[in-house]
């Protein structure tokens, strides 16, 4: 197991996610409302995985199969499939130490929701912001590169905000 890689915040992060946007918009825009950038990447000072996560949220659950199969003829993204039967239909894809990490899903996703909930809330709580990065480090020291375990590791922080940001 490769060892779970938390790096301090880059101010290139965002520039990533608009460019990686364009290139949602040229293929799926038609399909597409909203393309969010979301995760650490998106929350500016916070330390994260080099890996920039969007959830693009499609007009209808009705376009999901056929902006899946768009995706899946881009050459560079690799197809996951809905890993945790929540709708979220999952694609990654690499560009030197950074990669991006594709969530494509209907319209009011509950797992989308909830990402929307936690980044927002960590954009203006900056002493929760603080306390998910020493977590995050701490759990990726630990976990011998165990990937269940650092998400698992953060699964009562994360809920916690979520309750705090939907009160």
């Amino acid at each position: 197991m490769s060892a779970i890689k938390v790096v301090d915040y880059d101010p290139a992060w965002p520039g990533l996610f608009e460019e990686e946007k364009s290139r949602i918009v040229g293929l799926i825009g038609d399909m597409v409302d909203e393309i969010h950038h979301v995760g650490s990447t998106s929350v500016v000072g916070l330390c994260a995985k080099p890996k920039i996560d969007i959830d693009a949220v499609l007009c209808s659950d009705a376009r999901v199969v056929e902006a899946v199969e768009r995706v899946k003829a881009l050459a560079d993204f690799t197809f996951h499939g809905d890993p945790y039967g929540d709708g979220m239909w999952t694609f990654t894809s690499g560009h030197g130490s950074y990669g991006t990490r594709l969530y494509l899903c209907g319209p009011e996703n509950p797992t989308h929701v909830k990402r929307m909930l936690f980044r927002d809330w960590l954009r203006t709580h900056p002493e929760d912001a603080a306390e998910y990065a020493a977590l995050k480090r701490k759990l990726a020291t630990e976990t011998n590169g165990d990937w269940k375990f650092y998400t698992g590791g953060k699964s009562d922080f994360v809920a916690k905000i979520v309750r705090l940001a939907s009160a």
